[in-house]
């Protein structure tokens, strides 16, 4: 076409728009609900609840956790923590309702009643129901009233193998149960047919996601596998009945591999010819036109057309919010006009490829779906060969103008548990009722037929400014998406090319000289410990020595150089690694067994604390002067002079860096001494460092054996800063010795240790079950426990305690044991055979205390080459006991149960260490009581226990997890530095010089 036919043709387009809106619109404004409707007192209340955006979320969030509201006690109660800070926008009935029933049980209890009985009608409306009569009661109304439909069962998280076992069964089931009544119907020629001829009456939506409990973009490979292992029975079951099945899509995250799986089981021979199934576009994605292309160019070569269902997008909110807090690219259109605008440019493009992705209009909104009509009558669409799809209980008289104008319209309908449901229509919820939304236009008096067949682009012109963003002090380096082909193939390169670098030897490193020694450390593999990552020299008495006078020597040149100059040096580095970053994580995956995310975690903390560390010495360099007439007051910093670096295996680069770049910055020259497990990637480090062109001797790179020369860097006179992170029991050795003085000591040494942990996360009983399992797994069993911040003890109240543990052991039963290269695996080796006894008498142990073992996986045989411990979950720990108070560093998990809250917070402050902690809970007042009641140095609330960030999350703790010190805080650098006040008497002969 040329751009003259185009401009012709979407002015046809507009003004098709136009009338078929009004004429839409008219028939609507007959169709309100009355007083006697049920339907009524409900949007009454949307009406009151969208009229204020506190009262809003405080609304949808009590109905997200009401389901797990057991007692009218519990409802009372958090109808009081939601309410109370915004009783001033509450209508006068409900203001009422909470100060009457403050502490009056009976007026209590009536209030809960009403408030469960309110938000289960609500429920009533927007989910068809949970059981199989309920369903096809629901079906059957909907067919009814001249629609099609399409069944989802709802779930938000699958945990398990045996969760997805039975999300898989329930959809099987489904269909077999309800196609011979459905069939039986009497036929619909408006519903049941398309322009090609009869099209399935039941139909399915389903998500990839729940057919595999470890649902992972990084392992295409595996997750395909186990997806369509489940995915193939339920086609089978569709083609014997000849049900229809869509595809729905989720996050972005998703995205890729849901449509690569979609692609890939529709072209295995048993499947090429199965035409009743569609998959999920989503307007609001920047990149949804090239999807839709792909799409188009792989079902044209499948030979057998598909359905597209063209939505708007649920997940906006978590997109955004997602992309902000990782740092990477909004994957989302960021303002609505655009997204509506994309959403018509699609509409067109599937109407003009109907033939072969034949379009399902998914929106509420009358603009668009105005836009989709009249696009098809522009050209020459059949009115049959694309059908409307809408949410059911929403917009329920808009559905029936367009069946009575003669389109297929087709009722998107879920179903399922209370629970599950609860989620569900909260996040529907939220969708629709929007600023923008038709549905919120539905309720106010002063709509405007204008506004809501307002093309896009206009609405962009008259769309108010974005605000700019504004600018964060300090962004975090992004982690890579491993959901991205390119990442994946980026990583498995640098796997391949380091696995070749295997086995070389690596020298100390003093004053930039060479030194090599007889006896040396053996890097191996943890994951296969036939493997020699390296072998490096280990450092003797002499060399050690050597190290601590070479870096007394350069002191004086490096604490001279400018703070500015310094932080340039610590940029250089964050720059060098960036640019060997898949190097980095490779080598941390064969020497540390880190799998794929731990491992490029690792390597941006790394860079972070670079960055950071730049950005606050500078803002430390300005000197504060305090200057009255006659006298001068100057404070600045001093180096505090040479620092002992003693860094942990488990963050190989991480802490050794940030440890590192600490004392580098603030003026100090550095003896860096890197675990015995880990000290080919120090090796690395001090490659980097070189490359940068530090000069020589203001780092020297000392491995050896602890036991050896570690005493004497510590008790060295010539040392004035000892930075430790590690074992309780070495920590507080260190301390002792750095404290011992004699007459060669010309200070008295800073320590700055890191120790243990032994972390809990509470369960509180209205807590997001499905949130709080997967948060205890990834706390407890991320990087295989060994993380000082790793959660060793759940501490779950009485009412949950039962289905919190068996969804956690079955959550636990289905993990993937696996060599850390492998990007599937999820819970790797150990860091040595020695970690691997040491833990399995930590097993023992608990079992001879009286410890009941709930659950254990085995390991494979094939994997006895590395160090690999099986995941242990215990049950009945006594809080006295050896495995409730002992940190582990192993994957062993204690579950504890608690009466209430209170006795929780006692449980979980009752150990010598206080680090992380972790709360799971929807009430107010409990995350008010943790913040002041958890007695630790980093809370964490409603997410897991670990992977604290450089700035966001400052990480340290006290008692005997630490000295109080804060590790990527805004004071760290304060450790490294001694101040200094300097004062001068300008008076002169009873004169002071002016300023």
């Amino acid at each position: 076409m040329t751009v003259e036919q185009d401009v012709a043709q979407d002015e046809r387009i507009e003004s098709e728009t136009q009338r078929i809106g009004r004429s839409v619109w008219n028939q609507l404004s007959h169709q309100r609900p009355t007083l006697f409707d049920r339907r009524w007192l409900d949007d009454r209340i949307m009406s009151w609840a969208m009229a204020d955006e506190s009262i809003k979320v405080q609304m949808f969030r009590f109905v997200d956790v009401l389901p797990m509201l057991r007692d009218h006690e519990a409802i009372n109660r958090h109808l009081h923590e939601y309410f109370e800070d915004v009783q001033e926008s509450l209508p006068w009935a409900a203001r009422l309702a909470l100060h009457v029933t403050d502490g009056n049980r009976v007026l209590g209890r009536a209030l809960a009643v009403n408030a469960r009985s309110n938000a289960r009608r609500m429920a009533e409306r927007f989910i068809a129901g949970s059981k199989p009569e309920e369903v096809l009661k629901a079906i059957r109304k909907i067919r009814d009233s001249g629609f099609a439909f399409t069944l989802d069962l709802l779930g938000e998280a699958v945990l398990s193998e045996e969760e997805a076992d039975r999300y898989q069964q329930a959809y099987i089931d489904l269909i077999e149960q309800i196609s011979e009544p459905i069939n039986a119907l009497p036929e619909s020629a408006q519903v049941d047919a398309n322009h090609l001829g009869s099209i399935p009456r039941v139909n399915v939506s389903l998500k990839l996601s729940a057919l595999d409990s470890h649902f992972n973009p990084a392992d295409p490979e595996g997750t395909t596998d186990r997806v369509l292992d489940r995915l193939r029975p339920i086609l089978r079951t569709a083609q014997e009945y000849d049900a229809f099945v869509n595809i729905d899509m989720e996050q972005y995250e998703y995205k890729d591999l849901t449509y690569a799986i979609f692609k890939q089981v529709f072209v295995e021979e048993e499947f090429r010819d199965f035409f009743n199934a569609g998959i999920v576009c989503q307007a609001y994605l920047k990149d949804s036109a090239d999807d839709l292309k792909q799409l188009k160019e792989w079902a044209e070569q499948r030979g057998t057309a598909i359905t597209v269902r063209l939505v708007k997008g649920a997940y906006w909110d978590y997109e955004v919010i997602q992309a902000g807090l990782k740092n990477w690219p909004v994957p989302v259109f960021e303002q609505k006009w655009q997204s509506d605008d994309n959403f018509e440019a699609l509409t067109v493009y599937l109407m003009q490829n109907y033939d072969v992705l034949s379009p399902a209009i998914g929106s509420h909104n009358m603009r668009s779906i105005a836009h989709a009509m009249a696009t098809a009558e522009t050209l020459d669409v059949p009115r049959d060969a694309f059908e409307l799809q809408m949410l059911y209980g929403m917009g329920n008289d808009q559905a029936q103008v367009y069946a009575n104008k003669g389109y297929r319209v087709r009722i998107y309908t879920p179903f399922g548990e209370l629970i599950p449901g609860m989620a569900y229509l909260v996040r529907r919820l939220l969708e629709n009722t929007s600023n923008d939304s038709f549905l919120r236009h539905t309720y106010q008096e002063d709509q405007s037929i204008e506004e809501l067949l307002m093309s896009p682009k206009q609405a962009a012109a008259k769309a108010p400014e974005t605000p700019e963003k504004p600018k964060l002090p300090f962004l975090n380096e992004p982690t890579v998406d491993f959901s991205k082909k390119e990442n994946r193939e980026a990583m498995l390169d640098a796997l391949k090319s380091v696995r070749e670098e295997c086995g070389q030897e690596y020298p100390i490193i003093i004053s930039g000289k060479i030194y090599e020694t007889r006896q040396q450390l053996t890097s191996r593999s943890p994951s296969d410990r036939d493997l020699i990552v390296g072998r490096v020299s280990s450092a003797t008495s002499d060399l050690a020595q050597e190290a601590i006078e070479t870096a007394r020597r350069t002191l004086t040149t490096w604490a001279a150089i400018d703070a500015d100059h310094r932080a340039e040096y610590l940029e250089l580095l964050a720059n060098e690694m960036r640019h060997r970053r898949f190097e980095l994580a490779a080598w941390m995956v064969y020497e540390s067994g880190k799998p794929w995310h731990d491992a490029d975690a690792d390597v941006a903390e790394a860079i972070d604390f670079c960055r950071y560390y730049a950005l606050q010495m500078r803002e430390m360099d300005g000197s504060l002067e305090t200057n009255l007439p006659g006298e001068e007051n100057l404070y600045t910093y001093r180096p505090r002079g040479v620092a002992v670096v003693i860094a942990p295996w488990n963050f190989p680069l991480a802490i050794l860096t940030g440890m590192t770049a600490a004392a580098l910055v603030t003026g100090n020259t550095v003896v860096m001494k890197p675990a015995e497990q880990s000290p080919v990637i120090a090796a690395k480090l001090m490659e980097m460092l070189k490359a940068i062109g530090l000069p020589d001797g203001v780092v020297n790179y000392l491995p050896g054996n602890g036991e050896e020369i570690g005493p004497q860097l510590v008790s060295s006179p010539l040392v004035d800063v000892v930075a430790f992170t590690g074992s309780r029991e070495v920590g507080l050795e260190i301390n002792v010795k750095a404290a011992e003085t004699g007459s060669e000591h010309l200070s008295v040494k800073k320590v700055i240790a890191e120790m243990g942990g032994k972390n809990a996360i509470i369960v509180d009983d209205d807590a997001d079950l499905d949130e709080a399992v997967a948060g205890v797994i990834d706390s407890a069993f991320g990087y295989t426990g060994q993380k000082c911040s790793a959660c060793s003890r759940a501490v779950v109240l009485d009412k949950v305690y039962d289905e919190f543990t068996k969804r956690l052991v079955a959550a636990v039963e289905s993990l993937q044991v696996g060599p850390a290269d492998d990007p599937g695996t999820q819970l790797g080796p150990v860091i040595d055979g020695e970690a691997r006894d040491r833990i399995n008498e930590e097993i023992e142990s608990a079992l001879e205390e009286g410890a009941e073992l709930l659950f254990a996986l085995e390991i494979p045989e094939e994997l006895k080459k590395g160090s690999y411990v099986a995941p242990h979950v215990f049950t009945n720990v006594n809080t006295r006991s050896r495995l409730a108070q002992h940190e582990v560093f192993g994957p062993v998990l204690a579950i504890m149960k608690a009466r209430d809250f209170g006795d929780a917070l006692k449980i979980a402050n009752d150990t010598d260490y206080a680090l992380t902690g972790g709360v799971y809970s929807r009430s107010p007042a409990n995350l008010k009581r943790a913040r002041n009641e958890f007695f630790v140095g980093n809370l964490y609330l409603n997410r897991p226990c670990t992977a604290a960030l450089v700035h966001r999350q400052p990480f340290g703790g006290f008692r005997m997890s630490g000295i109080g010190t804060k590790a990527g805080g805004n004071d760290y650098l304060h450790q490294f530095l001694i101040p200094i006040n300097i004062t001068e008497n300008t008076m002169r002969r009873g004169f002071a010089p002016e300023e």
